[in-house]
């Protein structure tokens, strides 16, 4: 074996077990519609508390997530569940158009939803028309 194929199989064993030590994550269905004044986006996060979601915008990213509370009857162990991770994260790179100082969030049976506006500058507006 050549050097390089040694070094690939040492990069693929270091980076497997960390792989399996990092906590699974959902990512959430999410829909997004434009319009002339900005853009809306609908995510769904089932189990998400207004206390255990975090929106932030840093830069161009605006980032997502949050931890679901699956309740659980005292003294119970759940056999199986099909939901494996409660961590949800999404994260979105922003055009320079999007106002991301008015951004405005509302969660609501699980569906948080975004309203990013444009920059006043970026808006469509109507020019008026002079006639002689």
């Amino acid at each position: 074996m050549n050097d390089k194929t040694e070094l690939a199989k040492k990069t693929d064993t270091e980076v497997q077990p960390a792989l399996k030590q990092a906590e699974p994550v959902m990512r959430p269905a999410v829909d997004i519609f434009e319009d002339e004044s900005g853009i809306t986006l609908h995510a769904d996060m089932p189990g998400i508390s207004k206390e255990r979601l975090n929106v932030k915008v840093e830069g161009d990213t605006l980032t997502i997530e949050g931890d679901a509370e699956i309740p659980m009857a005292e003294g119970m162990e759940p056999l199986y569940a099909d939901i494996r991770a409660t961590h949800y994260r999404r994260s979105f790179t922003l055009g320079s158009e999007m106002d991301t100082e008015k951004v405005e969030a509302n969660l609501k049976h699980g569906v948080l939803t975004l309203r990013i506006p444009k920059r006043e500058e970026h808006k469509p507006r109507k020019i008026e028309v002079q006639v002689d």
